[in-house]
């Protein structure tokens, strides 16, 4: 230490406001090697006077300052050690006035802020670890107290595993992460720079951790082996016993806390994989029950049976569909769950589809037309969404061979059982119409313009139009429920009876205001004199019925600026926009297996394409609807799915329908006329059920025209975007603690929850991460999710229960403790309730599970 970094120090103790009943400073200097002898004359104080002792001249100095100068500031410099308390003569002036060291040591406590003598000698055992200065800036990053050897030990643990604060918890966390990687740099230097057996004295005290083994790697064991413990229902095997900790509440907390953080979950998955391959779980998996670890989370290998055997469950019929549903709800909150995602909606959506087929399938009979429709919108769609929604799902796992069987079965299911049986009782009831096609009391699709959007321009209100092309029922139905739960305003559905043939050209006129609707001899379709094919045209069609409407396509829009939307749209009372990726996608003979893809696709576009029409012109009537549905089957055609044709002229022919004048007579299929538009002698002939006519080609999987009714239950989505007091807004469902009691008497404590509503209309479900802390914020429980997004009537099932694991350490009845709410999808305010709670415990080291 220089002599100028002294002065320094010394002005500033010197400089210092006097503590009460004290009228000036003494500061002792004990140089013990009498480093600064020759030095000392040339330092020089602006706020203290210098008083030099030889050893010989303690009654000089204590008649200086005791009689002679009672008002100076002093350093009194001694150029040797400290004498002994016996020998000492200016011990009574030196017990009430500070003492300066120069040493290296003393400058570091100095720097630190440590006050505390009782601690140089662990600060002088880790000097090593201050010849760094990197280290040192970090550790006094801290700003810690201080308050014991143990706080020393663990900071500079901390500092030497580059942590930005003080923590044992991620020291340790540190070392796993680090081990997960096959690396050891930080373990190497606590073994250079610090304490090995200050770490593993520290492991044990709080962890438990007393094997002879002192290793990271036994460490990992010891630690997940522990938390596979607390909810493992089975015995562990023998060999294992050895790595429970008995400290299971502390080890439990600390992996449940290293597992659910955000930053370091990838990290434990790492750490958990190479662990389970050392203990071999596969060898003790199969003789397990799955419901002794279907709450077990620390090892994904329990996702991969639990996935395994539900699988085996479907494709045997076991029928416990229920029962599925909630292991797959109990496994959402897991931490493997974000990994085998796809699996488990695989799983989810192959049970509803198979619940729901058993469910209808003797209940599909031969009916009125209007009675199967309306059947269709109420409650058979949802198997087509079920059918959408697995395949949606199977085509974004990594690893499919395992639900190869599995989907062969929910094929087989879709196509031979209900799509087959619903679409032959559905031909019938058409054959019942005499050839005309119209069902009484159903909403043509060909009134769509005078019955939804008329109206407005009476009013003279705008209103938008979205039709998204082969956009079938089932999915807007979806579209909606997504509507009413994230946007402010109202959505409903309704639905038409789409046009025949139902393909684009007719579906699209429909749509249209219009007189009348003919197909002429070239097969276009012609609306009140015009063509309606190409968006020029339908601009005419559009501004003949109203002068203030604009069409637009979708992609015109996507990247427009909020002027230019304005300028677009300025003055307009009608907008038609046009949206085309699901037909895009489905009618290609090498995208057509993306067709669900392109579904989910559609969603997002029309989600964004009205909050773009609500931001940027206050849309407040919008509509979303299809020209036509489409069928989708993933396996391959049979031979007996297709229905052979005639190669006939002046017709128009597609796999699901033939447009001709001419007399035909066709086995399989069904024949209408068509004076559902102006009087022509055009016939409609479509297959009966879901088969195709023979086609040269590819692409028969995706398909539309004909009568099915995927095909012509045409959707009418109406969203209205409602502002001040009818404003009906989004909000998170509420989850309250129902616990009475706000004390906690033992380590083990449950505490219930309520999701007060069911999840409907604008009421949406909220996750929560629920843990106990201490008043200054660390957790001293584990952590449960609850996911509350029950739709249930029934109180008891929006009712949560959850376990709470404490740290078995030392609660003070009289200190502040809380229950947590976090809302973990909240990025600014995330706490949802914070519960004062009383944690009175009787200090216990461990108790038993």
């Amino acid at each position: 230490m220089e002599l100028d970094e002294i002065k320094k120090i010394l002005e500033q103790n010197f400089n210092k406001e006097l503590s009460e009943g004290k009228k000036r400073n003494i500061i002792f200097w004990y140089d013990d090697n009498g480093e600064f002898e020759d030095q000392i004359d040339s330092l020089e104080l602006s706020a203290a006077k210098l008083l030099k002792l030889d050893g010989k001249n303690y009654f000089y100095a204590k008649y200086l300052l005791e009689k002679q100068d009672t008002e100076s500031n002093y350093l009194v410099y001694a150029p040797f050690s400290k004498p002994s308390p016996r020998e000492n003569w200016l011990l009574d002036i030196l017990k009430y006035n500070e003492e300066f060291y120069a040493d290296r040591i003393t400058v570091i406590m100095r720097n630190l802020g440590v006050k505390n003598e009782a601690l140089r000698s662990v600060f002088q055992h880790y000097r090593k670890f201050f010849s760094n200065k990197e280290r040192n800036k970090l550790l006094k990053s801290y700003n810690l107290d201080y308050p014991n050897e143990e706080s020393v030990h663990i900071a500079i643990l901390s500092a030497l595993c580059k942590l930005p604060y003080s923590s044992l918890d991620e020291v340790v966390k540190s070392l796993l992460i680090e081990y997960a990687q096959d690396g050891n740099t930080y373990f190497n230097e606590i073994n250079k720079f610090g304490d090995i057996d200050a770490f593993w004295m520290l492991i044990e005290k709080y962890y438990g951790y007393i094997l002879e083994e002192k290793t990271i790697e036994h460490l990992s064991v010891f630690f997940l082996i522990t938390g596979l413990y607390y909810n493992l229902e089975e015995k562990i095997p023998p060999q294992w016993e050895r790595f429970v900790s008995p400290k299971k509440a502390d080890c439990f907390v600390f992996v449940s806390n290293f597992m659910n953080n955000s930053k370091a979950m990838d990290y434990f998955d790492m750490l958990s994989i190479k662990v389970e391959k050392q203990l071999n779980l596969q060898n003790y998996i199969d003789s397990w029950h799955m419901d002794n670890y279907v709450v077990s989370d620390v090892f994904k290998i329990f996702d991969e049976a639990i996935i395994d055997k539900l699988i085996k469950n479907l494709i045997s019929d076991a029928g416990e569909f229920d029962r599925y549903k909630d292991i797959i709800l109990e496994r959402r909150t897991k931490h493997w769950y974000r990994i085998y995602e796809n699996e488990y909606n695989c799983i989810y959506w192959s049970s509803v589809l198979l619940d729901s087929w058993k469910k209808i399938k003797d209940n599909i009979k031969e009916d009125e037309p209007y009675e199967l429709f309306q059947k269709y919108v109420g409650q058979y769609y949802i198997i087509d969404m079920a059918y959408r929604k697995f395949i949606y799902f199977f085509d974004k796992l990594t690893s499919k061979e395992q639900f190869f069987e599995l989907r062969e079965k929910v094929e087989n299911t879709y196509v031979n059982g209900y799509l087959n049986q619903l679409s032959i009782k559905w031909s019938d009831s058409l054959e019942t119409l005499g050839q005309n096609w119209q069902i009484p009391s159903l909403e043509p699709q060909q009134d769509f313009y005078i019955k939804h959007v008329k109206p407005y321009e009476e009013k003279d209100e705008r209103v938008v139009v979205i039709i998204s092309d082969g956009l079938r029922y089932e999915a807007a139905k979806e579209l909606q429920e997504n509507l009413n739960t994230e946007r402010n305003g109202s959505t409903e559905i309704t639905s038409m009876l789409g046009i025949l043939p139902s393909y684009t050209a007719l579906g699209m006129a429909a749509l249209l205001p219009h007189n009348e609707i003919e197909v002429d001899e070239k097969f276009q379709v012609i609306v009140d004199g015009f063509s309606s094919d190409g968006l020029e045209n339908r601009n005419k069609i559009l501004q003949k019925a109203q002068k203030d409407s604009v069409a637009v396509r979708y992609e015109q829009l996507s990247n427009m600026k909020r002027d230019d939307f304005r300028k677009l749209f300025g003055g307009k009372k009608v907008i038609y926009i046009y949206h085309k990726i699901i037909d895009a996608r489905g009618d290609g003979a090498h995208t057509e297996n993306e067709v669900f893809n392109a579904v989910e696709e559609a969603f997002t576009e029309i989600k964004t394409l009205i909050n773009d029409l609500i931001n940027n012109i206050s849309a407040t009537n919008i509509y979303i609807t299809a020209d036509h549905g489409f069928i989708y089957k993933r396996g391959n055609m049979q031979e007996s799915d297709k229905v052979p044709k005639e190669s006939l002229e002046d017709s128009l022919q597609n796999r699901r329908f033939i447009l001709t004048e001419k007399d035909v007579d066709l086995e399989g299929t069904i024949i209408f006329n068509m004076n559902h538009i102006k009087n022509t002698r055009l016939k409609c002939i479509v297959p009966r059920g879901v088969n195709r006519f023979k086609a040269q080609g590819e692409g028969a999987n995706y398909v539309h025209g004909g009568a099915a009714l995927q095909e012509v239950v045409i959707p009418v989505v109406k969203f209205k975007n409602e502002r001040g007091k009818n404003a009906k807004e989004v909000k998170k469902v509420d989850v309250k603690l129902t616990s009475i009691s706000r004390k906690i008497t033992n380590n083990i404590t449950y505490l219930e929850f309520f999701q007060v509503e069911k999840i409907q209309d604008k009421t949406v479900p909220r996750r929560l991460l629920v843990y106990l802390a201490d008043e200054k914020g660390n957790r001293v429980s584990n952590e449960n999710i609850i996911i509350a997004d029950s739709k249930s009537d029934n109180p008891e099932e929006r009712t949560f229960k959850e376990k709470f694991i404490l740290k078995s350490t030392k609660y003070d009845k009289n200190s502040k403790y809380y229950l947590v709410l976090e809302d973990e999808e909240e990025t600014v305010e995330n706490i949802y309730e914070k519960i004062p709670f009383i944690i009175d415990i009787a200090f216990t080291d461990d108790f038993d599970f």
